[in-house]
C-alpha cells in the first residue's frame, strides 16, 4: 500500500471511543505506561554502560605501547589538530590490558545473550503472561549487573559470561512491553503512550552516557556504575512484579469506567481464548515484511551510531572524554524530545479524522528514517568541521525519534493480539542486522590508509549506513499498513461467541457501534 486516505472506518474507529475516556487525568493505564518506560530506560543503561565503563576500566598506556600507537598519525596529518590521548590529560589509567578485538568480544557478548531470548520468550510469555518474564528477566540482568566488577577481576571469559547473561534477561523486555501495550492502551492512545514507553532507550542513553562518566572518574572508580545502576534496575524490578498487572481484567484496584473504557476499545484482544499463531499468514503478510524490514534497517543505522559515535568524535574530531560522553549523548536527547512531540502529532491528526492511521504511521516513519540517513550521508562529507559535524547529527537522530509513531507500534495496528509475538520476531532479526553494524565498520576502518584516507572510510560507513536506512524506509512506505490483518480476526476463531467474557462485550447502544466499527477497522 502507498500513501492515501485510508479506509473511512480506520480514520473514525480512533475516535469513536473518545466518549467513553474517564475524565480522570492520571489512570491505572498511566501507570503501568510510566512503569514500562522506566524499565525500558533501566534497560537501555544496562546495555550501554559497558560501552562507558570500558574506557576507564583499559590500561590504555600498555595498549598503546602494544599496538605501537599506529594510527594516531593518520588524524594528525588529515585534520592538522595534533593528536592528544586523553590518557595525558587525565593522568589516569585502568588495570586492564586488553586489544580492541577483546574489547569488541566484551561489549558484544551482551547482545548475543538479547537476541537470544527474544523469540522463545515471548512466545512463552504469550501462553504464561509477561509480567513474570519481564520483571524476573529485569531482575536477573540487574543482579548480575552487580557482579560485573567481581568478574572482571575473575578475567575475560567470566566478564563475558556474566554479560551474556545479562542479555539472556534483557531479551524479553521488548515483546512483553509490546504485549502489555497492546493490552493496556486503547488505539488513540497508541502513538503518545507507545512513543513514551519506547523514548525510554533514549532517555536511559542520555542518563547512561554522561553519568557512567562522571561514576569513572569518582573516588569509587568505574565499579560503581555497575552498584549504582544494578540498584536502581533492582528496586524497579521488585516494583513492576508487586504493582503492574497482566492486564484491566485481573487489575483489583483499576477504576471500573477506565476498565470499562479499555476493554470496550480493545474488544478482541480481551477476556477470550487466544487461538493458535497464525504463522504461515504472518510470513506471507507484506505489511509485517514491511514492518520486519524497516525494523532491520534502523537498527543496522542506529547501532552504525551508537557503536561508532563515540569512536569518530575522539579519534577524527578529536573531543575529549568529558565533551565525548556529553555530546555522544545530545542527538539521543534530540531523539527522545522529538519522539514525544511526534507522537503528539500523530494522536491529534488521528483524533480530529485528518489522516488515516496507515498515513500517520507511513509520514511519521519516513521522517524517523530519511532523516538520519540525510544527517549521516550529510556528516560524512562535513570533514573536520566538528561544530557542523555535530549539530547535523543531532538534528538527523533527533528525527529518528519518529520511528516511534512509526513501525515500531505498527505491530500492534497490524495484529494487536499477536503483537508480542510479531515483535519479538521482528526485534530479533533487526537485533542480527545490528551486530553487523560495529563488524563492517570496523573492516573497514581497519589498516593502513595506502588506497583510502581516514574520511574516506568514514565516509564509507557512514554512507552505507545512510542507504540501509533509506532503502529499508522505502520498501515500508510502499507495503506498510495500519490495518488490521484478516489473520488477526477474532471473529473467526472457533467458539468466539461463548469464550468472550461478557465484561468485554459492549453493553448499550453506542457500545453496539463501538464493537462494529472495531470489527471493521484496523486502529487496534
Amino acid at each position: 500500500m502507498g500513501f492515501g486516505k485510508g479506509t473511512k472506518e480506520e480514520a473514525e474507529s480512533t475516535t469513536d471511543i473518545n466518549y467513553l475516556q474517564p475524565k480522570r487525568w492520571f489512570g491505572t493505564r498511566h501507570m503501568v505506561t510510566l512503569m514500562l518506560f522506566m524499565g525500558m530506560a533501566n534497560a537501555y543503561i544496562m546495555r550501554t554502560n559497558m560501552s562507558v565503563a570500558i574506557v576507564a576500566m583499559v590500561n590504555h598506556t600498555a595498549v598503546d605501547e602494544k599496538n605501537k600507537n599506529h594510527v594516531v598519525e593518520v588524524y594528525d596529518d588529515e585534520c592538522g589538530v595534533p593528536y592528544e590521548n586523553e590518557k595525558h590529560k587525565n593522568g589516569t589509567d585502568g588495570e586492564y590490558v586488553w586489544d580492541n578485538d577483546i574489547q569488541s568480544y566484551i561489549l558484544s557478548s551482551f547482545f548475543y545473550g538479547y537476541v537470544i531470548t527474544q523469540i522463545p520468550f515471548g512466545i512463552l510469555a504469550k501462553r504464561y503472561g509477561n509480567i513474570w518474564f519481564l520483571g524476573v528477566g529485569m531482575l536477573v540482568n540487574s543482579v548480575f549487573g552487580l557482579l560485573v566488577p567481581i568478574a572482571a577481576e575473575g578475567g575475560i571469559w567470566t566478564l563475558i559470561i556474566v554479560r551474556f547473561i545479562q542479555g539472556l534477561g534483557e531479551g524479553p523486555i521488548v515483546p512483553c512491553t509490546h504485549a502489555l501495550l497492546a493490552k493496556w492502551i486503547p488505539p488513540n492512545e497508541r502513538s503518545r503512550m507507545g512513543a513514551f514507553v519506547y523514548a525510554g532507550a533514549q532517555f536511559g542513553t542520555v542518563i547512561s552516557m554522561p553519568l557512567s562518566g562522571l561514576l569513572s572518574q569518582s573516588d569509587a572508580g568505574w565499579p560503581s556504575i555497575f552498584y549504582a545502576f544494578g540498584a536502581v534496575g533492582t528496586i524497579w524490578s521488585l516494583a513492576f512484579l508487586w504493582w503492574v498487572y497482566e492486564d484491566p481484567e485481573v487489575h483489583p484496584t483499576i477504576n471500573p469506567d477506565e476498565k470499562k473504557y479499555i476493554m470496550n476499545a480493545l474488544w478482541g484482544t480481551q477476556g477470550i481464548t487466544m487461538p493458535p499463531i497464525p504463522w504461515k499468514s504472518i510470513i506471507k503478510s507484506m505489511p509485517f515484511w514491511a514492518i520486519l524490514i524497516a525494523h532491520m534497517g534502523h537498527n543496522y543505522g542506529y547501532e552504525t551510531l551508537m557503536t561508532e559515535l563515540p569512536t569518530y568524535m575522539k579519534q577524527v574530531l578529536r573531543y575529549d572524554i568529558k565533551e565525548n560522553g556529553t555530546l555522544s549523548a545530545l542527538p539521543y536527547l534530540a531523539m527522545w524530545i522529538f519522539s514525544m512531540f511526534a507522537s503528539q502529532i500523530a494522536d491529534k491528526l488521528l483524533s480530529a479524522k485528518i489522516l488515516s492511521l496507515t498515513v500517520v504511521r507511513k509520514i511519521l516513519n519516513g521522517i524517523g528514517q530519511f532523516g538520519p540517513a540525510i544527517a549521516l550521508v550529510g556528516a560524512s562529507f562535513t570533514g573536520c568541521q566538528r561544530g557542523w559535524t555535530v549539530a547535523i547529527l543531532t538534528v538527523g537522530v533527533g528525527l529518528n525519534g519518529g520511528i516511534y509513531s512509526g513501525f515500531k507500534v505498527n505491530h500492534l495496528d497490524i495484529s494487536p493480539r499477536f503483537a508480542g509475538i510479531l515483535m519479538a520476531f521482528t526485534n530479533c532479526l533487526a537485533n542480527l542486522a545490528g551486530l553487523l553494524a560495529p563488524l563492517f565498520a570496523g573492516q573497514i576502518l581497519k589498516g593502513g590508509t595506502e588506497v583510502l584516507s581516514t574520511h574516506e572510510k568514514w565516509q564509507i560507513v557512514f554512507v552505507t549506513a545512510g542507504g540501509v536506512y533509506a532503502v529499508c524506509c522505502t520498501i515500508y512506505l510502499i507495503f506498510g499498513s495500519g490495518e488490521r490483518q484478516p489473520w488477526d480476526n477474532p471473529g473467526d476463531d472457533e467458539d468466539t461467541s461463548s469464550s468472550r467474557s461478557t465484561s468485554c462485550r459492549p453493553q448499550n447502544s453506542k457500545d453496539r457501534d463501538v464493537e462494529s466499527a472495531n470489527q471493521l477497522t484496523t486502529a487496534t
